[in-house]
């Protein structure tokens, strides 16, 4: 017997980076190991991700959504997709299980299982945007951590708070507005012979100068379209990256991190990590932010105890095993739907 068909609709581009993509993957493979099949479909900045991280994974072209989905080739839909709300998700779902990523709580959704990692969410931000039975998947026990970053867990944590040799610097693939460049320009004065690791999409606008500079500078290791983000984590000493959704895989590793606001969606959950004492947090809207950057960047260099506090904080937040937790409750749901109703007596 085959297991369930599960569709992804997610969306990327330039303007909302490629996250739902990674951590729809994510949840893909989770829900693979269990038995489950997927397919994936959105649009073309999609597909390249796909392209060049997953080129196995099946896809359909946006334009079949609608029919492929009312044909029932689907048993469930997943979205990852900020755009959509309840009524999309109705029409495309035709009443299939769904299960709704989201980390915005701004509009009602169309979910029977909805999955937000944020580190502050509570039950209450979705009281009047999910369907009263709806099941809440809150937290970071549910983050869309890769399994490859729970394997490293173990020697990353055992040697936190070590002098400082490698610097990670990840803003997201897509490199909203150009900001890797921006940050690598704060930090490489700051260095002395320390490495400085940055990942950047093939199609990231700071990659063509960073080419430049790296050519001129062997500090620095250009990454693009790596597979191997969860070695450069786990070797990394400090590391410089957005609230999204890679947060969880700096977490998961224990990586003192100073988290860059780049969105207002994203403010929320990165102040709920500096809250935590889990990160140290700057604004890139914030006026003085480049002197706020320095201080940060300065104080994890120097500050060999405040790297493993925030060790110790971040990694007590995920231990980056929620997909399998996320996959294992979805799968419940669409099997206990799948079941015929019991027959009445006669």
């Amino acid at each position: 017997m085959t297991g369930p068909r599960i569709l992804f609709v997610v969306d990327a581009g330039p303007a909302v980076g490629g996250g739902h993509v990674m951590r729809s993957l994510t949840l893909a493979g989770a829900l693979e190991a269990q038995g489950a099949s997927t397919t994936f479909v959105g649009p073309p900045a999609m597909a390249d991700m796909l392209d060049a991280f997953a080129p196995a994974t099946a896809r359909v072209p946006a334009a079949d959504l609608g029919a492929t989905a009312m044909a029932e080739t689907f048993d469930a839909i997943v979205f990852d997709h900020y755009r959509l709300s309840e009524p999309d998700h109705r029409a495309i779902s035709q009443g299939k299980p769904v299960l709704v990523i989201d980390d915005l709580a701004d509009r009602p959704l169309g979910a029977d299982l909805l999955l937000d990692a944020g580190p502050a969410r509570t039950a209450a931000d979705y009281a009047d945007l999910v369907p009263e039975r709806a099941r809440l998947l809150l937290g970071p026990d549910y983050a869309l951590v890769r399994p490859e970053f729970a394997a490293l867990r173990e020697p990353a944590l055992a040697w936190r708070g070590e002098p400082v040799q490698r610097i990670l610097v990840a803003m997201g693939l897509t490199d909203v507005g150009g900001v890797t460049a921006r940050l690598v320009e704060r930090i490489r004065p700051r260095l002395a012979d320390e490495g400085l690791d940055i990942v950047l999409g093939a199609a990231a606008p700071s990659l063509p100068g960073l080419a430049k500079v790296a050519r001129r500078d062997p500090r620095l290791a250009l990454h693009v379209d790596t597979p191997h983000m969860a070695r450069l984590t786990a070797e990394a000493d400090i590391g410089v990256g957005a609230p999204g959704s890679s947060n969880w895989e700096r977490c998961a590793l224990g990586l003192p991190s100073i988290l860059v606001v780049l969105a207002d969606n994203q403010r929320p959950a990165a102040l709920a990590m500096q809250e935590r004492g889990a990160a140290l947090v700057v604004d890139l809207e914030a006026p003085e932010f480049e002197a706020a950057f320095d201080r940060a960047l300065t104080r994890l260099m120097r500050d060999a105890e405040l790297r493993r506090d925030l060790a110790r904080r971040s990694a007590d937040l995920c231990d980056g095993l929620g997909a399998g937790r996320a996959a294992q409750a979805f799968l419940a749901l669409v099997a206990a739907r799948a079941e015929p109703p019991e027959r009445s007596r006669p």
